[in-house]
């Protein structure tokens, strides 16, 4: 007899293209079907089938306070009774942020949007606009959405610009972007040579290729050869601001951005998105400027009030110890041999099938994807819910226990 998940995939796949309204959900990087969600309440989800499963996913990352925490839901339940949007300012979005500019000091000003594909597009747009520049340089493996200029792999040679990495994009617009190996200095210094830049843009822990971090001092000499060409530096924290630390990964690294780029956290779990940065470059945009972005749900209250939520709680609760001890926890219980790499930063972690080390995607590409989908259906049938792809990012909330990390651990031991 079909599972009502079965059953729901199937209706799903006759009016929704591959069943799914984001790809990495159709599970057809892992093989079989996805299972449809009927709730879930702090590290714990259940399927419409009645299956419990320690979730690593949490909604992509937003839930890191796990999912329906009473102090985000009870914020949202008594907003959304006094309205749900009205295209006219209203106070949550000041206090959120107010709370953002205090928190990341790269940031003066900041405007919200309602995803970090559009945040990501629009800092572009106004980091041309303020250098009066068109080219950008990305990094092969940082994901920053899906518009079209950031859809783009490299090129055939090491600095040709990038070849469009979907259809529907225009040759045109992949033209002005160079896509670079992660972690090379030399690559970067030789495009901002002979290109007149705009903006270097990249996840300063790349988490979209798997998880693997910045060399040595390569952030900082981005930073330097970004002042000295004259081209702005932008970090895309929509995954570690407010997760790996308070301030993000460039309070950790210390590196300070001319924009930021963030999401997922700052919603609570709703649609949100936000880029800021220094006080000059977002006075261009309009209507005090001439770069234009608009967006009729920018700052709805509901997405406001459920992040300011989340946020105060945080700090209220000092979450970063809590999931740095989490994190550290599994970590050593992790299974150690030579044929796999577990990287971790604060709650953030991924279990590469392939020797180390991996620091680009170039290497992380060398995983053995048929082992990593046979170990995902195996942790999912024993009950714990890992990312379907290799190359995605699990994440730790504050629900998880040490029971959940240990009980956690031994299932991959048993399944590896």
């Amino acid at each position: 007899m079909n599972s009502r998940s079965s059953e729901l995939f199937a209706a799903a796949q006759k009016i929704i293209p591959g069943g799914v309204n984001s790809p990495v959900r159709a599970f057809r990087n892992v093989g079989g079907e996805p299972f449809f969600v009927d709730r879930a309440k702090g590290a714990r989800i259940w399927d419409v089938d009645g299956n419990e499963y320690i979730d690593y996913v949490a909604s992509w990352g937003p839930a890191i306070l796990g999912h329906a925490p009473a102090v985000i839901v009870d914020l949202v339940r008594d907003v959304a009774s006094r309205g749900l949007s009205f295209g006219i300012p209203n106070p949550f979005e000041v206090e959120l942020a107010q709370l953002i500019c205090e928190w990341m000091p790269s940031i003066e000003k900041v405007r919200f949007v309602n995803s970090g594909t559009e945040a990501a597009m629009s800092a572009i747009r106004l980091a041309r606009g303020f250098t009066k520049r068109d080219k950008i340089i990305k990094f092969d493996g940082c994901y920053h959405g899906h518009s079209d200029s950031l859809l783009v792999k490299s090129g055939s040679g090491a600095l040709t610009h990038g070849q469009p990495d979907s259809a529907g994009v225009p040759q045109a617009f992949a033209g002005l972007t160079i896509s670079i190996p992660f972690n090379d200095v030399d690559l970067v210094r030789k495009a901002l040579n002979e290109n007149e830049i705009a903006a270097v843009i990249l996840e300063p822990v790349p988490a979209n290729a798997g998880l693997y971090f910045p060399r040595e001092n390569f952030l900082s000499i981005l930073r330097e050869e970004c002042t000295k060409h004259g081209a702005l530096l932008i970090f895309d924290e929509v995954m570690t601001g407010f997760r790996v630390a308070r301030g993000g990964a460039q309070e950790i690294y210390g590196i300070k951005p001319d924009l930021t780029t963030l999401g997922k956290i700052i919603g609570g779990g709703l649609p949100v998105g936000a880029f800021g940065g220094r006080a000059e470059i977002m006075d261009q945009l309009s209507p005090n400027g001439p770069v234009y972005q608009a967006g009729t749900l920018s700052g709805n209250p509901l997405a406001m009030a459920a992040g300011l939520a989340q946020l105060r709680e945080l700090d209220r609760i000092n979450a970063w110890k809590i999931l740095e001890e989490f994190g550290a926890q599994l970590e050593e219980l992790m299974p150690k041999n030579d044929a796999t790499t577990f990287h971790r930063i604060g709650s953030m972690f991924c279990l590469f099938f392939a020797p180390g080390p991996i620091v680009d995607l170039a290497s992380a590409k060398r995983s053995d994807l048929k082992s990593f989908a046979k170990f995902f259906h195996g942790s999912l049938k024993r009950g714990v819910y890992f990312a379907p792809s290799q190359f995605e990012t699990g994440f730790i909330s504050t629900a998880h226990t040490p029971n959940d990390i240990e009980r956690t651990a031994e299932i991959v031991r048993e399944v590896l």
